[in-house]
């Protein structure tokens, strides 16, 4: 298993309008971002996912975050999405996904959960809140996964701290709230994405 875009970075835009969804994706794949998340708590993504994916879906892995239903990734798949983000592990959600040729990376905080999440199909994993439970611990449970599989830290990282989760094993990480927060201006959006960019390829070189 190997995570599929080259930046193992993944742009959560929680809260973003379809009126804001073209600009702020394009800002992001500006910088170097190649995996979008939309989450399906945010106003209308009903309509921004497929903007986003007739846009972009050719530049970057555009998807879906906080997916809890199966009957949510049959919409996501007729919209053309090609990632699923969960909250939780919830295996026909896993498993649908799967089945329609998508990149599921659920989000898991122990060890039966991540390989309940491995057993119904996930290619990746991400460990949520990441923050909480901090770089020694997803080092403990890197250890008893199979080093094949790609692990995001999710929650809590920024630029300045990135590189500690990477040290920590984690291929990469989802970045929430430190790259957008709803309302906020396009340029900060670009700003805060070429900081995470920066930070990434300092952490790896």
């Amino acid at each position: 298993m190997q995570w599929q875009t080259s930046l193992p970075l993944i742009a959560i835009l929680r809260g973003i309008t379809p009126d804001e969804a073209l600009a702020h994706v394009g800002a992001v794949i500006d910088a170097g971002f190649d995996a979008v998340e939309i989450p399906l708590n945010s106003p209308e993504w009903e309509k921004s996912i497929p903007t986003v994916v007739e846009a972009f879906g050719d530049k970057a892995l555009i998807g879906a975050g906080t997916v809890l239903q199966p009957e949510q990734v049959e919409r996501l798949a007729k919209m053309g999405c090609k990632l699923i983000v969960t909250p939780n592990i919830n295996p026909e959600v896993i498993r649908r996904a799967v089945s329609y040729g998508m990149t599921v990376c659920p989000g898991c905080a122990t060890a039966t959960e991540a390989f309940t999440a491995l057993e119904a199909g996930a290619q990746s994993l991400k460990i949520f809140p990441s923050s909480a439970f901090g770089p020694d611990y997803i080092k403990a449970l890197k250890a008893v996964l199979p080093a094949s599989v790609p692990v995001f830290a999710v929650g809590g990282v920024t630029p300045e701290n990135l590189a500690q989760w990477i040290n920590a094993g984690c291929v990469g990480a989802g970045l929430g709230s430190d790259l957008y927060r709803a309302g906020q201006s396009v340029e900060r959006t670009a700003q805060q994405a070429a900081a995470f960019v920066k930070a990434y390829r300092e952490a790896v070189q």
